[in-house]
């Protein structure tokens, strides 16, 4: 063999005991080790998958909110309905909402349609469920956030801001806070009689 053959021939490939056995055969207890890696890396996948379906279980569907139409300056009767059927009947009627301004509609969140039908069937001043969904953006800025001290007396003078007397002056007779609610007498009627309107369907103007 000539020098240049001697010099390009590839050193020979080493062996495994020149490695120290670095690339020795696994042995039975290599592999036992590794399926037991395995087992136990699988079984804690499975009670992740477990422990997740458990926690999705807890969890309610997903709320939608649907419109129902009514007559107009009959919301609140509605409102009271639906809540009250909905109770009566288990059904999954989260809230019922009337936004403040708006005549006409009042909206129901729920877990389906099916549960907003049932809870105004049969009710009076309603005139269906809208088909589509509304978006909780759509009437966000109609809901009080915060709700509002209102600073409204006994012998107030007011005037009446919405509603069938709407621009009508009335005396304020009984205030009841807890459920948002004045008793007024119109100062313009032949007989004063007493009308129950929502404390914030009307204005302070005077205060004897």
């Amino acid at each position: 063999m000539s020098k240049e053959e001697h010099k390009n021939r590839a050193p020979p490939a080493p062996s495994a005991e020149s490695m120290g056995g670095a690339l020795a055969e696994p042995t039975v207890q290599d592999e036992v080790s590794t399926s037991s890696v395995a087992s136990r890396e699988e079984a804690k996948e499975r009670v992740g998958e477990q422990e997740a379906a458990a926690k999705d279980a807890d969890i309610p569907e997903e709320a939608k909110i649907f419109a129902v139409r009514t007559t107009a300056n009959r919301e609140d009767q509605v409102v009271g309905f639906i809540a009250s059927n909905a109770e009566r009947k288990k059904l999954d009627v989260y809230a019922v909402i009337r936004p403040h301004g708006m005549r006409g509609y009042v909206f129901v969140e729920a877990a389906s349609r099916q549960d907003v039908e049932q809870a105004v069937f049969g009710i009076p001043y309603t005139k269906g469920v809208l088909p589509d969904l509304v978006d909780y953006k759509e009437i966000e800025h109609m809901l009080d956030q915060v709700k509002k001290e209102v600073n409204i007396q006994k012998n107030d003078i007011a005037e009446i801001i919405s509603g069938p007397f709407k621009r009508e002056k009335c005396k304020i007779t009984r205030v009841d806070q807890a459920k948002e609610e004045v008793v007024v007498e119109l100062l313009e009627a032949a007989v004063p009689i007493p009308i129950t309107v929502k404390i914030d369907a009307v204005k302070v103007i005077r205060r004897d």
